[in-house]
């Protein structure tokens, strides 16, 4: 074998033992954002965004793995993201030059090292997501960017449970996915979904293994329209068995959904 040979294959290992991974948590607000996915159409996107900042500190290209997109519009207070770099940068150094150089409307909570196997998506077990419904008559000025405003009619809470603990468990949730043409399995897990309610309005957490394009907001809109009597709480079981898009509620607005965590 070539000299040649035997420093490229050097040169491959030395890259490969002196690169890194990091795992960040990342806060931000999704209201001015095109979602989280970076897009050849526009560079309003919280992924790209951090791979820019990123690669203006590395002097080269880097790579950020989110745990999951999320849609135009919609918030984090725990979003999980890795990346490689190659060299020796402290953690600090990377969290405060991401926090100096980021919009107001993103940062980076929490930095750590971990194995060159960590995957931000792939290696994800669990993700919790909020959604927050304003029913109160009394307007509100601070959080308006941040709930769905609900002013029709009023919603049955009780009915909502009712329904929402026939969706727990391992389904097919393809009438709950926004995406007609989703061609892989569309089997997932929802372990809990819990809801809460007081003077304010109403809070629904759900948590899973994973979700569809658009599953949660739908899945908000049905339990929606399930409290206002449009749709029967015990009709779950024969909307997940249609498989029919149509036969679920209207998908909530983006603005009262906020990924609260990630687990792995």
């Amino acid at each position: 074998m070539s000299a040649k040979f035997f420093l490229t294959l050097w040169h491959t290992f030395f890259y490969f033992f002196d690169m890194k991974t990091y795992k960040i948590t990342v806060a931000y607000d999704g209201t001015k954002y095109n979602g989280w996915q970076i897009q050849r159409s526009s560079d309003a996107t919280i992924q790209g965004k951090i791979s820019s900042v990123l690669t203006k500190m590395a002097g080269g290209t880097v790579e950020v793995h989110g745990s999951g997109r999320t849609d135009a519009g919609v918030h984090a207070l725990g979003q999980v993201a890795s990346f490689s770099l190659e060299g020796n940068y402290p953690r600090a150094q990377i969290l405060a030059y991401l926090n100096l150089y980021l919009p107001d409307d993103i940062a980076v909570k929490d930095i750590a090292e971990v194995d060159n196997r960590f995957h931000a998506r792939l290696s994800c077990r669990r993700k919790t997501y909020r959604y927050r419904i304003h029913t109160s008559i009394i307007p509100d000025v601070f959080r308006r960017k941040y709930v769905y405003t609900y002013h029709d009619n009023p919603l049955n809470v009780s009915m909502m449970r009712k329904a929402a603990a026939l969706l727990v468990g391992t389904h097919d949730f393809k009438a709950f996915c926004g995406n007609p043409h989703f061609k892989k399995s569309s089997v997932r897990t929802i372990y809990g979904i819990d809801i809460t309610d007081d003077s304010y309005g109403i809070t629904i957490d759900f948590t899973g293994d994973g979700f569809l394009q658009n599953m949660v907001r739908i899945l908000a809109g049905t339990l929606i329209e399930v409290g206002n009597g449009n749709i029967a709480a015990s009709s779950m079981p024969e909307i997940l068995e249609s498989k029919d898009r149509q036969r679920a509620g209207f998908t909530a607005p983006a603005m009262g959904l906020t990924l609260v965590s990630v687990e792995y």
